[in-house]
């Protein structure tokens, strides 16, 4: 999610000189909310990056804070607006994956390896996932995020029950409980890892040959 030439289209053009330059051209509707986004993820995506204010943000694709909030009510929904990117894209996959793969060992693999290779693609988001970024955010988005780990956790929780039923197990139910936490502090274990390191460790590494280990 990364801005591309963003212009202050939301600005009236100055009276004077209207002939000598080219009308721009006003965006669709919603697009510049989708470039909102794009240009607070991309700003999350610097490690060292402070607490994002909303004054840093419009500098930052050049407009003004109120052409911001003509689009989002307060910060708080834009980063709202990532939360149910991440959601929207983790489970449309993670539910194809559990309705299409009949083997509970693979659906496990494969969802791990979806929610960390998107982390992977969008560093920005990964702050988010992890809460680094929501620090000194409104509470409710913290809450938000939990409850989107949740939800991964109770797939998982799902797969290893089927796995554990497969396997002959005579406490499906614990066995499930056990392996989703465990299976859920791993991938967190690996974000917080890729947040912590600049991005430079990267959250798939040696994917292949951990995850025999977390069945």
């Amino acid at each position: 999610m990364t801005p591309e030439g963003l212009e202050d289209q939301d600005q009236p053009a100055p009276e004077g000189g209207a002939a000598d330059k080219p009308a721009r051209k006003r965006p669709k509707p919603g697009e510049r909310r989708v470039q909102i986004l794009q240009a607070l993820a991309a700003m999350l995506e610097q490690p060292a990056a402070d607490r994002i204010t909303t004054a840093a943000l419009a500098a930052h694709i050049q407009v003004s804070e109120a052409a911001l909030y003509r689009h989002f009510a307060s910060k708080a929904q834009m980063f709202e607006g990532l939360i149910e990117f991440i959601e929207q894209s983790l489970f449309t996959l993670a539910n194809q994956i559990m309705e299409r793969e009949p083997d509970p060992a693979v659906q496990i693999q494969r969802i791990l390896t979806t929610v960390l290779q998107f982390a992977e693609k969008n560093p920005g988001m990964s702050r988010v996932m992890v809460g680094d970024a929501l620090v000194f955010e409104h509470e409710r988005l913290s809450a938000r995020m939990n409850q989107c780990l949740d939800r991964i956790e109770s797939l998982l929780r799902q797969a290893y029950k089927a796995l554990a039923e497969v396997q002959g197990s005579q406490q499906p139910t614990v066995n499930a409980q056990i392996g989703a936490s465990m299976a859920l502090s791993f991938l967190l274990g690996r974000l917080q890892r890729f947040v912590r390191t600049g991005f430079k460790r990267l959250p798939t590494e040696h994917l292949a040959q951990t995850l025999p280990r977390l069945l």
